[in-house]
């Protein structure tokens, strides 16, 4: 750590951030395959980075706030322009891949569904894994910027009116669940069990978003605390210190500390507080972890982190692996496969889309 400073430099390292997710989220649905030559407590930690999502979650709560506040809430034209503009950044790529699973003989058969197309699979706990598995956090996502002025404007007036807002939509989820459960015995499980409704979708998650949304909109609490020049340090090594002690509570090597109460409490309350920490870090001070998530290198990856997100498992690394296998498990192979459709496809939809239509 060298020096902080009182105004944003930049949001370069945010983007670099996401390439540590991203990788993260790579090393936790490989774990398995290291474990005889990790050390248990590695091992541990590692069971856990699948909450390498979180920070994602995060990010954008801290990113649409910024961005939009409650501005979309202007007029109906101004809230589907907004909306529109963040289909066009995250659907085609995954419509793309999608349409390519199915297809594919050998895994979708042509067999395409609806509901996958509108992302509505991430509200049942029957479905959310299927075709594209990784895709139920996009679900969370879409949510989320569909929830998000209506949060900004609430929480612009009070704290408390965010707080009831969510509490009223996750016991709507419950009980939307448990009617159609009476109705027709909801064979897709949409909106049940509990537990999916708290880990899988935005009314469980809400808490993460809203604490990126309260860094936006509260820049200077940390500069208030005497700590302020610590934040860097603090959010990073409180960030992997809670993970590894979410892991105490894995009663196996294939459980998660979240599955158990104690790890949800530390999941809700405390790991937010340490990401926001490492996020105004990374934003107001000069450190040398954010002069290295600037450089090129972690903002190419930070840029075709979503790409590499929806690869990394499921149709894309499957396929991969049926013509090339190599030691690093494609790690390296699956960036470039991502950057190429960062260039290739996702940023120039992106940039046709707003040169077309945003204006």
């Amino acid at each position: 750590m060298t020096s902080e400073t009182n105004k944003p430099i930049h949001f370069k390292a945010l983007t670099g951030i996401r390439a540590v997710a991203a990788i993260m989220i790579f090393v936790y649905h490989n774990r398995k395959y290291w474990k005889n030559e990790l050390h248990p407590e590695l091992f541990r930690l590692f069971n856990e980075f699948n909450l390498g999502v979180q920070l994602f979650f995060v990010l954008s709560g801290f990113l649409i706030a910024k961005s939009y506040g409650s501005r979309p809430l202007a007029s109906t034209s101004s809230y589907c322009k907004y909306f529109c503009q963040r289909i066009f950044r995250i659907m085609p790529l995954y419509w793309l891949l999608l349409s390519l699973y199915y297809i594919d003989p050998a895994f979708g058969n042509y067999n395409f569904s609806i509901p996958h197309y509108l992302l509505l699979q991430g509200f049942s706990s029957e479905h959310a894994l299927e075709a594209i598995a990784q895709s139920w956090s996009l679900t969370v996502e879409m949510t989320f910027y569909a929830f998000a002025p209506v949060l900004m404007l609430l929480l612009q007036k009070r704290l408390q009116y965010v707080f009831l807002f969510l509490i009223v939509l996750f016991g709507f989820s419950l009980l939307l669940g448990t009617i159609w459960t009476g109705y027709n015995g909801n064979p897709s499980k949409y909106f049940m069990p509990f537990d999916f409704v708290l880990m899988s979708t935005f009314s469980g998650q809400s808490l993460l978003f809203v604490a990126g949304m309260l860094l936006a909109q509260y820049p200077n609490f940390w500069q208030k605390l005497t700590i302020d020049k610590y934040t860097t340090a603090i959010g990073c090594i409180g960030f992997v210190v809670i993970l590894y002690c979410i892991g105490w509570f894995q009663i196996s090597r294939v459980d998660h500390g979240t599955n158990h109460w104690q790890g949800k409490i530390l999941f809700f309350l405390v790991l937010p507080f340490f990401i926001t920490a490492m996020f105004h870090g990374l934003i107001y001070q000069r450190t040398y972890l954010q002069r290295f998530l600037s450089c090129q290198l972690m903002v190419l990856l930070g840029n075709a982190s979503f790409a590499f997100y929806l690869v990394h498992i499921s149709y894309v690394n499957l396929k991969l692996k049926s013509w090339v296998f190599l030691p690093d498990r494609n790690f390296t192979l699956l960036w470039l496969v991502s950057i190429a459709l960062y260039y290739g496809f996702e940023k120039p939809i992106y940039s046709w889309y707003k040169a077309t239509f945003y204006k």
